[in-house]
């Protein structure tokens, strides 16, 4: 195993847990982009669909499954557990305009034409520009 790569592992499910333990502690979900956060549910469950296809290692599984675990459940507590505190007429931005473009990129541009990979490409180019409706909530 890689030290860096488990280390930035390692700081990215810390931050996923803090976002997390934020939500629950304060019962709110206020000034979080529940739009942002559909769209790293999206980048993750398009990434790790391979889980179900390739074992590398049960380290490898285990985070994989964790991260899409997590993502999904801060997308029900922004959309259901803590619905009342989520501010939607602030979080406007228009994520077809993210979806599409990058949809269209991995088709055009990826590794290899194959259903995964078009995918795992996908998760890759959405996952760069998923951070935008957060940066655009007025």
């Amino acid at each position: 195993m890689n030290l860096f790569r488990f280390l930035g592992d390692l700081s990215h499910l810390l931050a996923i847990i803090l976002l997390l333990l934020k939500i629950w502690k304060s019962r709110s979900c206020a000034g979080i982009s529940g739009k942002s956060q559909v769209l790293f549910a999206v980048v993750f469950t398009a990434r790790y669909l391979d889980l179900f296809t390739n074992y590398i290692s049960l380290y490898n599984t285990c985070m994989k499954v964790v991260y899409i675990a997590c993502s999904f459940t801060t997308v029900w507590m922004i959309y259901s557990k803590f619905k009342a505190t989520y501010d939607g007429n602030h979080d406007t931005f228009r994520v077809e305009f993210l979806v599409v473009p990058t949809a269209i990129l991995a088709f055009l541009v990826n590794h290899d034409f194959t259903p995964l990979e078009i995918l795992w490409t996908f998760s890759i180019y959405l996952e760069s520009v998923a951070i935008l409706p957060q940066l655009f909530m007025s």
